[in-house]
């Protein structure tokens, strides 16, 4: 039996998406690619150039120019991979709050989904490869192998997202986190182009309520079926 080449993981922020990934990827031997650190590095750039959210040219021409680097984990300090623009380490910032409030309008302006897509369209030629993201399965490769949506409540989301700050020593309250993610979920499902919903073809995997050990194993019998 033949494995899919070409895994395509899409879900609302805070679900796990990123750690599954990585894990499947490992499993199955592949290479692991989350699309959604492109954008949060547009935003974190963005922020210190002072380029506005609603400044479509201007993060178009940004997104075009930047060099963005997505590496293994190049310190043992609990980070999943590092992220590098134009050779200056920002792996911690793409989970500040005010990249949360920001990136989620700056990645539906058309000029940094082009500049962008192409480039995870190009890595995922290659095959065997688990690519995460938002729309992933709906746009950027929708003729992957397989889908998967990763779902939870924005409750149980509120709550992973809180406890990684907190084991960060970010002071946050689960209060601003929920509400935070309730706005990110609100912008990223209304969005006019790309709004996060599964693809047609998808699979739908709720991972309320599971360990991450649980969720690995329903994804595994996924792809083995």
């Amino acid at each position: 039996m033949s494995l899919p080449s070409v895994i395509a993981i899409d879900g609302p922020a805070g679900v796990g998406k990123s750690t599954i990934g990585q894990l499947l990827a490992e499993r199955l031997g592949y290479r692991y690619f989350d699309t959604g650190v492109l954008y949060r590095a547009v935003a974190v750039e963005a922020l210190r150039r002072g380029v506005a959210p609603d400044d479509a040219e201007g993060l178009a021409a940004l997104a075009e120019s930047l060099r963005i680097e997505v590496l293994p984990p190049t310190r043992a300090d609990g980070r999943q991979y590092t992220v590098l623009v134009d050779g200056r380490d920002v792996t911690w910032d793409l989970r500040r709050p005010e990249v949360d409030a920001v990136v989620s309008p700056i990645s539906a302006v058309p000029g940094v989904r082009r500049a962008l897509i192409h480039e995870q369209r190009r890595v995922a030629a290659q095959g065997k490869i688990v690519m995460v993201g938002r729309d992933i399965g709906t746009v950027v490769l929708p003729d992957a192998d397989l889908k998967l949506f990763i779902e939870a409540t924005v409750e149980e989301r509120a709550r992973r997202r809180y406890k990684e700050s907190l084991a960060r020593g970010e002071p946050v309250s689960y209060e601003d986190v929920l509400a935070a993610m309730r706005e990110r979920d609100r912008l990223d499902r209304t969005k006019p182009i790309s709004p996060l919903v599964p693809a047609e073809d998808a699979v739908v995997v709720d991972t309320t309520g599971l360990s991450i050990e649980e969720v690995l194993a329903r994804v595994l019998e996924i792809v083995s079926a």
